[in-house]
């Protein structure tokens, strides 16, 4: 499953609950800056162990999103998280596209924990 609308009707289809009925965090972009490997609206879930459906555009980025929404699935508040993709490229680095995204982590559900 990697479409943000396949990312949405799994939601739905299981009242804002991941595929076994378990709590999810859902990662969404909201803005852009620059070159980007997805663009605003891009989403993607995230389950207690890590597992993902969609995607917010892989590599380094996606796993700063991912150890966020971990945090959010143990009790932290909701957040923004600033992928930074602007390495210069003699860097070496995998997250090299040149832009910035900023990524909104909640829970799916709307509970929070505490």
């Amino acid at each position: 499953m990697s479409g943000d609308t396949d990312v949405m009707a799994l939601l739905a289809a299981n009242g804002g609950r991941g595929r076994r009925g378990e709590p999810v965090v859902l990662a969404t972009v909201v803005s852009t800056k620059g070159s980007t490997p997805r663009k605003t609206g891009a989403k993607m879930l995230v389950d207690k162990d890590g597992v993902v459906a969609g995607t917010i555009g892989g590599g380094c980025g996606e796993a700063e999103v991912i150890e966020a929404a971990l945090a959010v699935l143990g009790g932290a508040s909701p957040e923004i998280v600033q992928v930074d993709l602007t390495d210069e490229l003699t860097s070496w680095s995998p997250a090299v596209c040149g832009g910035v995204m900023d990524v909104f982590v909640e829970r799916a559900d709307g509970a929070v924990e505490r």
